[in-house]
């Protein structure tokens, strides 16, 4: 698979990486085995970042990608490039808030190191920010972590451009996290550009827009049986079906070119800028070799002109959270 570089420390890294949420029950039921053969395949078709967090099952994705390195021995050494986030937590009541104070950070990123088995990994996020700390006291804490050589390099998921800008003359911060795909392409209102400006990448969960942009979107029926779906403007009706509608004929250009849908999707964002770093999260094996081939395809203008007459920007009905979702993720135009 061709690589790009993480982070302004140039750590190179497959094209697109792995989103290992799917490795909970978030968008249906799983098993470490078939957790394990997943890992397997990004193996075989030379997938080598695995983006994680603590929060993703309460552990559980961290516990599987562990007791999968634990199988290969010694010779899981550098086999994947690992990040994983802290910073989403629960208080006494089982109320979520955001805790980025330095004791927390550390602790959790211990307990995510003995989880995965090692002794550092290549990239820690701040899952979410807490806006009672200044983004520069948090920065300082990521810092320490760095010199504490337990991660090599630090980021934040879903902040403001101006946010990393502060924060990055505080320490280098190799990445943020957000949503990004032919659906959500709001960080090109300033997320795009300011990551490119620092040498930061832009790693784009949900890089096909939650399944809309697949040969296979989940049906109304199975989004209504998944927690976070059932209350997501897109998945709700009338938005589910205009949708569903809308993206009928970026599958029929994606045939017609010869590509499965999700390929095409994952291509076009990988053409959007070379600080972009996809990480598309799934159960099949079948679906993660068509997000895999995305990164083989090379694009031209005439193929970005087609498909975006097709999905203009603006396209998607529905915003890409509820009310409630909103709740962390910063909002910044």
């Amino acid at each position: 698979m061709k690589t790009r570089n993480l982070g302004q420390l140039g750590t190179s890294v497959s094209a697109i990486g792995y989103g290992a949420m799917s490795f909970t029950d978030f968008y249906g039921p799983t098993d470490t085995s078939s957790s394990h053969a997943i890992l397997e395949r990004c193996l075989e078709i030379g997938i080598t970042h695995l983006d994680t967090s603590n929060a993703y099952g309460l552990g559980k994705s961290e516990k599987r990608i562990g007791s999968f390195l634990a199988k290969q021995g010694k010779q899981s050494d550098g086999m994947f490039q690992i990040a994983t986030k802290a910073g989403i937590t629960r208080n006494s009541d089982g109320n979520r808030y955001f805790n980025n104070n330095a004791e927390h950070l550390s602790s959790e990123l211990d307990k995510s190191l003995q989880r995965l088995g090692v002794d550092h990994i290549e990239l820690f996020y701040v899952h979410r920010r807490d806006p009672n700390l200044p983004i520069e006291e948090v920065t300082e804490t990521l810092a320490n972590l760095v010199k504490s050589g337990k991660t090599r390099q630090v980021g934040f998921s879903e902040i403001a451009p101006t946010q990393l800008d502060i924060a990055n003359k505080i320490h280098p911060i190799a990445a943020i996290q957000s949503e990004y795909s032919l659906s959500t392409r709001s960080p090109e209102m300033g997320l795009v550009q300011k990551t490119a400006d620092l040498g930061s990448s832009l790693v784009a969960f949900s890089p096909v827009g939650r399944g809309l942009l697949t040969n296979s979107p989940l049906s109304f029926e199975v989004c209504q049986d998944l927690e976070f779906m059932n209350i997501n403007p897109r998945f709700l009706q009338p938005n589910y079906r205009r949708n569903i509608s809308s993206t009928i004929p970026f599958r029929e250009l994606a045939a017609e070119m010869g590509y499965p849908a999700s390929s095409l999707a994952i291509a076009w964002l990988l053409h959007q800028g070379d600080n972009i770093l996809p990480i598309p999260g799934t159960r099949s094996i079948g679906h993660l070799n068509e997000l895999a081939a995305g990164a083989e395809i090379t694009l031209n203008e005439s193929d970005i002109k087609a498909i975006e007459r097709i999905l203009p920007i603006g396209w998607c009905h529905g915003d890409r959270y509820a009310e409630g979702q909103w709740v962390g993720p910063e909002k910044y135009c």
